[in-house]
């Protein structure tokens, strides 16, 4: 019993000094780092605690910080636990009741969809009560095979007794907690890359396909403007490793990782550059057949891996991203050939860093959009992103 009071105990003094500044993930690192009488099955309870928290938003503040531990961790789980059977075991036993069960066996009156108070800021096609109760499910970790690696990977999988989903032929599905280093080669076998993230690859595939066949010794020039670590230039690579391809981010240390995992992927040809896209003066003067905009947003589509991005969201924060955005690509389509494709990508589900974007790209950098869709994986354990693809006409 005294073992489980101390998660609880652990878990409220890391929330209560925990300030939403760096990634929870950093901040535990450094906590257990600090105090080292955490074991690795103590360090996973405490976590799990904390992240538990945070996934119910700021739903419930009229109780104490122990209370609602323990209340998120019965909303979160699926079934029975040794911390939920220590302390209430009168709760443990319900752990797979539904939410309005749940809620009648704490006798709480809170709504659901107050765990996501800024539904009026959303896109549409976003049901913000499912979405609201995506929040209280640990999204699965989602990797890519890459060509003429499927077979290979998929063996090391199951002779390392790994459970796994085909979400596709080239979309494997795991727990999110699965030990994945030591079975397969990352970047080289397989990419870490969300379902939805891999879904906008059907996108970049088909505007690129607009492009051929091209004259003899020719290629698409296709830039990949906020490329950060590289993941969707890696796809774009191999959707056709024949591109010209572009990259560049406003931070050096994210080019050079970029650069370690082209290494190992084995991209060799491309263009780097190191550029803050808000500034016109520091892009380099070129044009491209396709640019890939996947765009610093507030990520509220990916708070269910990251739920204390939840809690300490504000809302005026919507509005900084949004001009942020237009900034970037009031910047960047200039870029743009005659002709060319434009891919306007975010991991966003609010309205003004998507529709209003899309109409700003329309009416004030007058290119002609082509198709948008918001691709939604809180339904499937997944992110949920945003992709809209314009052309510029000749």
């Amino acid at each position: 019993m005294s073992r489980y009071h101390s998660y609880i105990n652990s878990a409220k003094d890391i929330l209560t000094s925990y300030r939403g500044e760096e990634p929870l993930s950093s901040f535990l690192k450094k906590y257990f780092s600090a105090n080292k009488k955490f074991g690795s099955k103590d360090r996973k309870h405490v976590a799990h605690l904390c992240y538990c928290f945070f996934r119910m938003g700021k739903v419930i503040m009229n109780i104490s910080i122990e209370e609602k531990i323990l209340t998120a961790l019965f909303f979160c789980s699926t079934e029975p636990n040794d911390i939920l059977a220590a302390l209430k075991p009168e709760w443990n036993e319900k752990c797979e009741q539904g939410f309005e069960e749940k809620l009648l066996i704490i006798n709480s009156s809170f709504l659901i969809e107050n765990v996501f108070p800024w539904k009026e800021e959303l896109s549409e096609g976003v049901d913000h009560g499912e979405f609201c109760e995506s929040f209280f499910v640990q999204p699965d970790l989602f990797l890519r095979l890459r060509p003429g690696k499927e077979k290979i990977a998929k063996e090391k999988f199951q002779n390392a007794g790994i459970d796994f989903k085909m979400i596709s032929s080239s979309c494997l599905a795991l727990p999110n907690s699965s030990k994945i280093d030591e079975i397969v080669e990352l970047d080289r076998e397989v990419v870490l890359q969300d379902y939805s993230s891999q879904r906008t690859g059907e996108v970049i595939k088909s505007q690129i396909s607009n492009f051929t066949p091209m004259a003899i010794g020719t290629k698409i020039s296709i830039w990949d403007c906020c490329a950060a670590s590289g993941g969707k230039s890696i796809m774009t690579y191999d959707l056709d490793p024949t591109i010209e391809l572009t990259v560049s981010d406003i931070r050096e240390s994210i080019l050079a990782n970029l650069k370690k995992r082209f290494l190992v992927a084995g991209i060799k040809n491309y263009k780097t550059f190191l550029a803050d896209l808000t500034q016109e003066s520091q892009i380099q003067d070129y044009k491209f057949q396709i640019i890939i905009a996947d765009i610093p947003c507030s990520g509220s589509g990916t708070w269910s891996r990251t739920p204390e991005q939840l809690y300490f969201f504000e809302k005026e924060e919507i509005e900084r991203f949004s001009s942020l955005q237009k900034r970037i690509v009031s910047n960047v389509i200039p870029h743009l050939k005659q002709g060319g494709s434009f891919i306007y990508i975010t991991c966003s589900v609010f309205k003004k860093e998507n529709e209003e974007i899309v109409e700003f790209i329309k009416e004030k950098l007058h290119l002609q959009l082509k198709q948008m869709k918001l691709l939604k994986g809180y339904d499937k354990k997944a992110d949920s992103m945003f992709v809209a693809v314009f052309e510029k006409e000749l």
